[in-house]
C-alpha cells in the first residue's frame, strides 16, 4: 500500500471510529421517583435528604440516573391531595411517602403505581396493607415502632420526673396510629396509678388552649406521640412545654435537636435507608406486593442537657448510660 493511501486510509478510520464507539456505549435510562411528604420544613427537609443519600449509596443519582420529584404537604390535608395527584400525573416508577398521611393521600390517588411509605405507625390498622408480611397492592414500607413503645415512653418520664402523676398525651385523634398510641399509654399509666389525658394536635389554637389547661393543675408531664400534625407544630409545641416547666417525653428526635427534653424512638437515617433499599429494588423489578413490611431494629435515645437545666431536671445516670446521643 503507498504511503498517501495509508494515510488517507487511517484519516477515515479516525472520523468514523469514535461515531461507532459512541453508538455501542449503552444509553443511560433515566428513572423518575416521586416524594411526598405529610409536613413541611427543616424536618421535612433533612428527610428527604437521608433518603436521597441512601438511593446515592445504592448508585441512584439525581441529574445521572435519577430525576426526583418533591412535595411537601405542610399539614394540609387539601395541598396533600393536590401534591399527590401532581405526583401520580408525572407517571413516576415509584413513589415514596414519607408519614401516614402522605401515604393515604397517594393510594386515594393511584392503586398502580409502587408506594414505598416509611415513618407509618400502623399500616394495617390504618388500611393501607393486608398484613405485614404480605402487603398486597402497589404499597409497602417501613413502620416506625410497634404500639408497646408508648409504655416505653412512659416510663422513660417517670424515669427523668418521677413526681409527675399526670400525663397528657399529645396525639392527633383522627386517625388509627393517634387512637392506638393514646390507648397503650392509656393502660400503662393506669397500672401505675397515673392519670392521662389526651392533647388533640388538629390546630394550634386547640393545642395551646388544652396544653395549657392541662399544665394549670401540678405535677404534669407530656408524652409527644408520633403523628404528622405534631410535627407540623413542633416548635409550638417545645415552647409551650418550656413555658409551663412541663418534662416531655417525644417520639422523634427531631424534637430534641429543636430544645426538647429527651426523644426515643426509630433510628431516623436507619428507616430511611432501608426505604431506598427497596425502591432500589423495585426500580430493579421487584413488586410492592412481595416485599414485606418491616419494623425498625435500631432504636435511639436522645437526651437534651440544656433543656434538662432550664427545667430544673437531672438526668438519672442511667438515663444517661443509654442515650445514644445528647444535645446541649
Amino acid at each position: 500500500m503507498r504511503r498517501r493511501q495509508f494515510i488517507a486510509l487511517i484519516g477515515g478510520a479516525a472520523v468514523t471510529w469514535p461515531i461507532a464507539v459512541e453508538a455501542q456505549r449503552p444509553k443511560v435510562v433515566m428513572r423518575q421517583v416521586g416524594i411526598l411528604t405529610g409536613a413541611s420544613g427543616p424536618v421535612s427537609d433533612a428527610r428527604v435528604r437521608m433518603l436521597v443519600q441512601g438511593l446515592g449509596e445504592l448508585g441512584w443519582l439525581e441529574g445521572r440516573n435519577l430525576r426526583l420529584e418533591i412535595r411537601h404537604g405542610g399539614g394540609d390535608g387539601a395541598a396533600l391531595r393536590k401534591h399527590a395527584e401532581e405526583l401520580v400525573g408525572l407517571k413516576p416508577d415509584v413513589l415514596v411517602a414519607n408519614g401516614g398521611t402522605a401515604t393515604q393521600s397517594l393510594l386515594q390517588t393511584t392503586q398502580a403505581i409502587p408506594i414505598v411509605f416509611s415513618f407509618v405507625p400502623d399500616p394495617v390498622g390504618s388500611g393501607f396493607v393486608n398484613s405485614l408480611s404480605r402487603p398486597g397492592g402497589n404499597v409497602t414500607g417501613f413502620t416506625q415502632f410497634e404500639y408497646t413503645i408508648g409504655g416505653k415512653w412512659l416510663e422513660l418520664l417517670r424515669e427523668i420526673a418521677p413526681s409527675v402523676k399526670r400525663v397528657g398525651v399529645i396525639r392527633d385523634p383522627t386517625g388509627a396510629a393517634g387512637v392506638g398510641q393514646f390507648a397503650v399509654i392509656q393502660a400503662a399509666a393506669a397500672a401505675q396509678s397515673v392519670e392521662t389525658q389526651p392533647i388533640n394536635v388538629r390546630d394550634p389554637a386547640e393545642l395551646e388552649r388544652e396544653l395549657n389547661a392541662f399544665a394549670s393543675v401540678a405535677s404534669g408531664g407530656l408524652i409527644v406521640t408520633s403523628s404528622t400534625n405534631a410535627l407540623v407544630y413542633r416548635d409550638l409545641i417545645i415552647n409551650l412545654a418550656a413555658k409551663n416547666k412541663l418534662p416531655a417525653v417525644y417520639a422523634q428526635r427531631e424534637f430534641v435537636n429543636a430544645g426538647g427534653l429527651v426523644s426515643y424512638g426509630a433510628d431516623l437515617f436507619a428507616v430511611l435507608r432501608n426505604a431506598a433499599g427497596y425502591v432500589d429494588r423495585i426500580l430493579k423489578g421487584e413488586k410492592p406486593a412481595n416485599l414485606p413490611v418491616q419494623a425498625p431494629t435500631k432504636f435511639e435515645l436522645v437526651v437534651n442537657t440544656k433543656t434538662a437545666v432550664a427545667l430544673g431536671i437531672e438526668f438519672p445516670p442511667t438515663v444517661l448510660a443509654r442515650a445514644q446521643d445528647a444535645t446541649q
